[in-house]
C-alpha cells in the first residue's frame, strides 16, 4: 500500500479526532503545523497515525531512498571544563587519569590511517580543554587539508567554538571565518541538548547558551556553509520543551537554510549524573523520530544514529521519517559506548550496512557530506571477501570502477 494511500485512509477514519485529523489534512497539503499541533502531537498521537504521517513525508522528499556515509571519527579528548549532568563521556580535569588527550601528531596519524580507505568525512568532536584553542584547530584543519583534500571536515559543535572564541577574545563571525579559511567544511549538531532555559539551566548550564548555540550555527550559514543539528530528548524535558527546541530550529532555518540535517538523541542514563532518570521506550524514539519529521517541514533529512539506538531500532525508524542512519565509524568512536549505547563497539562494514538498508525495503545509497551521491549500492554487487580490506571497507579502486 502506498504512503499517499494510507494517508487518505487516515483522513477518512471515524475514529480519528478532528484536530488530528485536521493536522494530517495539514500534511497531506503540505501545510506546517503550529506550535500547538506540535505540541498535541506529542500529547495524544498514537504511533501508528504518526509513523503514517511522518512516513508520508520521507517518501515525498526521498521516495525510498535511504542514507548513509563513510567516515571515522576522532576525538581529541573526553576531558571537559563543563560538568553537564547528562554525560557520560566526559571527565573532569581533576579525573584526569581517566582520560586521554591527543596531540595534533595524534589526531593526524588517525588520519593517514585511512589513506587507503575510500572514507569521505573526517567527524572531529570531544571535550573542552584550554590547549585545544583556535590556534590548534586552525592549524589541524589546515594540516589535514593540505595531507588529504578530499576528506571533509566536519568539526566541533558550537560548545567548543564559544569557548575558544570567548578564550581568544574574537567575536562569532571572525572565529567562524577563521575556522572557514583554515579548512573547516561543515559543523555537526551536538550541544544543542534542549534550547530551553529552564531546563538547560539544569542539565548543561554552565556552556554556552541555546541562544549562542543558534547564533554560531547562524553566522557559519551567512558563510555559505551548512551545518546538521540536534535534540537531547527522554530526561527532565516536557513536549513543550520538545517542541520549543524544534520551533526555534525551524526558524533559523527559515532565515538562513542552512541546516540540512536533525538527528534526535536518546538520553542514556549509564555512569553519569541523571543515572535515577529512566530512559525512555523504543516506541518514544520511533514517536519522537515521526514528529521531527512533521514538525521540521524546512528540513532536508532526518537521521537516526544507528550505533546509539541499535541496527534494528534504526531499521525501523526508516518507516518514522528517517531517511539517514549515519556511518560506517570503523569503531572510531567511543562516545556511544561509553554513554551506554546498544552498540559497546560501533563499527559496521559497507556490505552490512548496505544489508541493513535493504533488509528494511529500502534503497542505500552512500553520500557524501553534503548529501551528493557516491554510489547507488540498490543493484551493487559486492566483491568476494578475499577482495576486500581488512576493515570490511571496499578497496578505492574497486569503487571507482564501478562507478
Amino acid at each position: 500500500m502506498s504512503t499517499d494511500t494510507d494517508l487518505q485512509l487516515l483522513l477518512t477514519s471515524e475514529s480519528l479526532s478532528a484536530d488530528l485529523k485536521n493536522i494530517a489534512q495539514k500534511i497531506y497539503h503540505s501545510e506546517r503545523i503550529s506550535f500547538d499541533e506540535g505540541v498535541q502531537l506529542y500529547k495524544t498521537a498514537d504511533l501508528g497515525y504518526l509513523g503514517i504521517l511522518a512516513n508520508f513525508i520521507r517518501n515525498k522528499r526521498h521516495g525510498n531512498k535511504t542514507y548513509f556515509n563513510r567516515n571515522f571519527h576522532i576525538e581529541p579528548t573526553n576531558l571537559c571544563v563543563y560538568d553537564c549532568k547528562f554525560c557520560s563521556y566526559s571527565r573532569l580535569i581533576k579525573q584526569k587519569a581517566e582520560g586521554w588527550e591527543y596531540t595534533m601528531e595524534e589526531m593526524l596519524d588517525i588520519v593517514k590511517k585511512y589513506d587507503d580507505q575510500p572514507v569521505t568525512e573526517v567527524h572531529i568532536v570531544g571535550g573542552v580543554l584550554p590547549q585545544y584553542d583556535v590556534q590548534f584547530y586552525s592549524e589541524l584543519f589546515s594540516s589535514i587539508r593540505l595531507h588529504r583534500p578530499d576528506l571533509h571536515i566536519k568539526a566541533l559543535t558550537p560548545v567548543e567554538y564559544h569557548y575558544i572564541f570567548k578564550k581568544a577574545k574574537i567575536d562569532y563571525p571572525t572565529g567562524m571565518r577563521l575556522m572557514k579559511e583554515a579548512g573547516l567544511q561543515s559543523i555537526p549538531g551536538g550541544g544543542a541538548e534542549i534550547f530551553h532555559p529552564e531546563i538547560r539551566e539544569q542539565i548543561a548550564k554552565d556552556k554556552c547558551t541555546g541562544e549562542q548555540w543558534l547564533q554560531i550555527h547562524e553566522e557559519w550559514h551567512k558563510l555559505g556553509m551548512r551545518s546538521n543539528a540536534t535534540m537531547l530528548y527522554g530526561h527532565i524535558e516536557k513536549f513543550e520543551h520538545r517542541v520549543d527546541h524544534l520551533d526555534k530550529l525551524r526558524m533559523l532555518q527559515d532565515k538562513t537554510g542552512g541546516f540540512q540535517t536533525f538527528i534526535p538523541l536518546k538520553f542514556r542514563n549509564k555512569d553519569n549524573q541523571m543515572s535515577n532518570v529512566p530512559e525512555v521506550s523504543v516506541i518514544e524514539d520511533l514517536r519522537n523520530y515521526a514528529i521531527s519529521r512533521i514538525y521540521l517541514d524546512n528540513f532536508d533529512h532526518i537521521k537516526a544514529y544507528w550505533a546509539m539506538i541499535s541496527r534494528s531500532t534504526a531499521q525501523l525508524a526508516l518507516n518514522f521519517g528517517v531517511d539517514d542512519i549515519d556511518g560506517t565509524l570503523d569503531d572510531t568512536t567511543k562516545i556511544y559506548s561509553m554513554a551506554g549505547s546498544e552498540e559497546q563497539h560501533p563499527a559496521m562494514s559497507t556490505k552490512e550496512l548496505v544489508d541493513l538498508i535493504k533488509q528494511a525495503g529500502r534503497h542505500p545509497i552512500e553520500r557524501d557530506t553534503l548529501y551528493n551521491v557516491v554510489t547507488d549500492f540498490q543493484n551493487y554487487e559486492f566483491p568476494q571477501p578475499e577482495k576486500l580490506s581488512k576493515t570490511g571497507y571496499i578497496p578505492l579502486q574497486v569503487i571507482t570502477n564501478a562507478n
